[in-house]
């Protein structure tokens, strides 16, 4: 059932991670104390980020992983002596890429340099040959390129994750709209299919080049990239992403999947689109559920496909997502593979 009471997750910005931040100097200037700040610490009313940086329990309950880890980043950033390059999962997060069922323990920084530099409790340094074009800074931080991201993630982070930076990466690169620049695409393969080559034989290679050549940008969510894994996964081979069917308004819907091994539709139903204000364009929960179905009797009656819909506790696993879609009638065999019979 559908709440608007239900609590509520915000995205964070490198800028409003910076605001959200105190350091111990911030608190002491307002007129705490070790003690006191210590004691907030203990009561639950403030989140020990790291070592001298907090910020309030209020705060931090309300942020996705991804925004947990920022704070994280800028925390480290700040005391650094000297600017380090954030890589890895931690650069995903200053580039605004999701980090799917991930949260990170550690900050990651890259070191340019061959030399041995220690890791530590919550920062993992790693050994990387950066060129300058790896190199960017948003904000005032250092981090890795995204193709160069995407480089790193693709082989080294659970390929769902990786997957959902993968296509977050192409969305940026190749598409506008609903639509996808072959071209576009082409280069940005290529591109990440060179550094594959300059590190052939490497641990996870070949996880990172398969992660690469099945992305697609057309997948707008999270969870539209893990949808695709768990599709493949199942057998799906003709899979179209974001079909357009005309409206009656002679606008054009788009659905999430064009499941054509079966002639049917799918589409993956976050339900922030109902609960999340800022998703729904000023109209209420009801209004917002009564036109989707509109939408979707729309689709199922001129099409004559009929649509499925999955959440995110259906793709959690592929026996999960399995059974769902074995709920709607979809011919799935007995080792979790597709039965070529197409539904009617």
């Amino acid at each position: 059932m559908l709440s608007a009471d239900r609590p509520r997750r915000r995205a964070l910005t490198l800028e409003g991670a910076a605001r959200l931040l105190r350091s111990r100097a911030d608190l002491l200037e307002a007129g705490s104390t070790d003690r006191r700040i210590a004691a907030r610490v203990r009561d639950g009313t403030i989140v020990r980020v790291r070592r001298g940086h907090f910020v309030l329990t209020e705060a931090w309950n309300e942020l996705w992983p991804e925004g947990r880890h920022l704070l994280q980043v800028i925390a480290v950033h700040r005391d650094a002596t000297e600017p380090p390059v954030f890589c890895s999962a931690s650069a995903a997060v200053v580039l605004g890429f999701p980090l799917y069922r991930l949260r990170p323990s550690r900050v990651h920084v890259g070191i340019p340099h061959p030399r041995h530099v220690a890791s530590r409790s919550d920062v993992f340094r790693h050994r990387l040959d950066l060129v300058d074009d790896d190199i960017i800074e948003i904000g005032g931080v250092r981090v890795t390129s995204e193709i160069r991201t995407v480089f790193d993630t693709s082989r080294s982070l659970g390929v769902e994750a990786a997957q959902s930076i993968a296509d977050a990466a192409l969305r940026n690169r190749a598409v506008t709209g609903h639509c996808q620049d072959v071209e576009r695409a082409v280069e940005w393969r290529e591109d990440l299919a060179r550094r594959f080559a300059a590190v052939r034989g490497a641990p996870g290679t070949r996880r990172g080049k398969d992660v690469v050549d099945f992305a697609d940008g057309r997948a707008q969510l999270p969870g539209e990239s893990v949808s695709r894994l768990r599709l493949r996964r199942l057998g799906f081979h003709d899979v179209d992403l974001q079909v357009a069917v005309s409206s009656p308004e002679g606008r054009e819907y788009f659905v999430d999947f064009g499941l054509n091994d079966i002639g049917a539709f799918g589409e993956f139903d976050g339900t922030g689109k109902y609960v999340d204000p800022s998703l729904r364009g000023g109209r209420s929960i009801e209004d917002a559920v009564l036109e989707e179905k509109r939408r979707e009797d729309w689709v199922r009656g001129t099409t004559g496909r009929p649509l499925f819909r999955w959440g995110a506790e259906h793709i959690a696993t592929v026996n999960a997502f399995a059974a769902r879609l074995t709920a709607f009638g979809v011919p799935l065999t007995g080792d979790l593979r597709l039965d070529r019979r197409r539904l009617h």
